[in-house]
């Protein structure tokens, strides 16, 4: 496939003005201006008529296939509200690739996801990343598991206040974490040490400490929901007690902590924003969160946490940063590079670049202009 006469936003290096992308089998090919385009091409050309070309968008945090679309308790499987331990969970196990809101998410031009559980636990589960177009969702993934989800705050509070079980404070839902952290410490000495000495018994298989122990090998980062910049701070000690490689998601007061981060080192995956003040820690959300991050040199994405926002807005969230003080390539990035790499998947996703995977919007504007259009997605090299 060749698709020529458009922008061509590589994200990895200067924008061409009018340039041609190549795609051979599922991966790009060559990139350039026109001027280089191959003369003869035998296989299919999309002709972009002075659109833009850019890597398809990925939302580094949503929860796609776990909440049903229009339908309630019967699909709604993203939070296991039973246990405030869920390491054991995978995505996978619950992703629904044929709700309808999967081809919403192809049509805007959004073509990878992460995606898991819910925020009700303090360990939640594993996410995966997959891809939005498919029937059979293990041959969707692109990892799986990408990350395993934790959450601090208000969402445990409430889920577990209402129960009248622990946690019902910030305190209890950082030393259930601290607590089971360390269980996956000494289980994994213990098998190591079964491991080098046949006299000694391994420990009883333990699903929960078993999905927990790539965590503490540092082999799996741990997602972090959090709002309030003292929540943040909470999952940053955390994560340097254990030596854990940390994301915070959400992020909302980071606009008041931004040198902090920076020096930490830690990426946000910011948003939504796109919504209103719906509980006391979304006091301080604003716009501008993103573009504060990015002065403080915070690695950053732009995530829906879809359905909270639905799927197809992830590039008018990424608008809305704009808005509040973002360069248009910079927030492009955030849904594109960005997220790929802080998602550890910038090797094969996220930038127009020869060996990666041909995942491609075609757009009849500037990506983040509103009225703009998708003329074309592709997946993997197959238009979708």
């Amino acid at each position: 496939m060749l698709i020529v006469n458009g922008t061509v936003h590589t994200m990895d290096s200067p924008i061409i003005e009018n340039g041609y992308v190549a795609v051979t089998g599922s991966k790009i090919a060559k990139v350039g201006p026109m001027k280089e385009c191959p003369s003869s091409w035998e296989g299919e050309i999309i002709d972009a008529q002075g659109g833009h070309i850019c890597p398809g968008f990925i939302d580094a945090h949503c929860h796609l296939g776990m909440f049903g679309d229009a339908i309630g308790f019967e699909s709604d499987d993203g939070n296991e509200e039973t246990d405030p331990c869920t390491p054991q969970l995978r995505a996978i196990d619950a992703i629904n690739p044929l709700d309808r809101c999967f081809s919403e998410a192809r049509a805007a031009g959004v073509t990878t996801v992460l995606t898991g559980p819910g925020s009700a636990n303090p360990i939640a589960g594993q996410f995966a990343a997959v891809k939005t177009d498919g029937r059979w969702v293990d041959a969707m993934v692109v990892q799986a598991p990408v990350s395993m989800k934790l959450a601090l705050g208000e969402n445990p509070k409430q889920v577990y206040h209402h129960r009248d079980e622990t946690p019902i404070t910030r305190m209890a839902t950082a030393a259930i974490i601290r607590e089971n952290l360390r269980k996956a410490v000494e289980y994994g000495e213990k098998l190591n040490k079964a491991a080098q000495d046949e006299d000694t018994d391994p420990p009883d298989y333990d699903a929960k400490l078993e999905a927990l122990l790539p965590v503490v090998r540092g082999e799996l980062p741990i997602h972090i929901h959090a709002h309030r910049a003292d929540d943040i701070a909470t999952g940053v000690r955390i994560a340097k007690e254990f030596d854990l490689k940390c994301v915070i998601v959400h992020g909302t007061e980071g606009h008041l902590i931004p040198e902090l981060l920076a020096r930490e080192g830690i990426p946000v995956i910011t948003g939504p924003a796109l919504g209103d003040r719906s509980k006391p820690e979304l006091a301080n959300m604003t716009l501008e969160n993103p573009a504060v991050l990015h002065r403080a040199g915070v690695p950053f994405a732009i995530c829906t946490d879809h359905p909270e926002v639905p799927i197809q807005y992830l590039p008018l969230c990424a608008a809305l940063a704009v808005k509040g003080g973002l360069d248009e390539e910079t927030a492009l990035a955030a849904i594109t590079v960005n997220a790929a790499k802080i998602a550890r998947l910038d090797g094969t996703l996220g930038s127009l670049t020869p060996g990666k995977e041909a995942d491609i919007t075609i757009t009849s504007r500037h990506p983040l202009e509103l009225l703009g259009e998708v003329r074309a997605v592709l997946i993997g090299g197959q238009r979708v």
